[in-house]
């Protein structure tokens, strides 16, 4: 994934494409300036299977897993997603507001989903990532900054500090192009 790039519709050619309805119009399409880092398997510590995806496109089913049961009414998703085998998923245009910050706050602005783009990588806080999610994660950050005038990348934990922990301790941001 050494080449990624994303067209004026904010998608990325090279991203699996599977479109989440935990979308909406951001209010400043062009103020898109943060991107935010976060970690998620489900079930969690779990890697591989399908539960992102069905959690982002409101499919997960509550009897599959008991952690699905607490979580499968949520209404949630993110830009990009990336496997542990550096595969690149993408679920809104980058143009779009996906829902994956929440409440938050960066820079003294509320409601970071406003202007920030996501990415989560399938990962935990308990565990290294993988160097193909970091590969793909730096291509997907300079194809972005091609595009959008970003101003910081940061993790979810400190866009929602004591609510969110993620991406964790054993994100490795000294390999992050910033």
């Amino acid at each position: 994934m050494q080449n990624l790039q994303i067209n004026l519709n904010g998608i990325c050619s090279e991203a699996i494409y599977i479109l989440s309805p935990n979308i909406d119009a951001r209010p400043t399409p062009i103020d898109i300036s943060l991107i935010v880092i976060h970690n998620i398997s489900l079930p969690p510590n779990q890697y591989g299977g399908n539960g992102v995806i069905e959690l982002f496109t409101n499919r997960l089913n509550p009897k599959e897993h008991p952690y699905y049961a607490k979580i499968a009414e949520l209404k949630v998703s993110s830009h990009f997603f990336i496997r542990r085998d550096g595969t690149l998923l993408q679920f809104a245009s980058c143009n779009d507001r996906a829902w994956h910050a929440g409440l938050s706050n960066w820079g003294g602005r509320d409601g970071c989903n406003d202007f920030s783009i996501g990415i989560e990588l399938e990962g935990s806080d308990f565990e290294a990532f993988e160097p193909l999610q970091y590969e793909t994660l730096n291509a997907l950050i300079t194809a972005i900054k091609e595009c959008y005038s970003i101003q910081a990348i940061t993790g979810h934990s400190d866009i929602a500090p004591g609510r969110k922990t993620d991406p964790g301790p054993y994100f490795d941001w000294s390999t992050v192009k910033t």
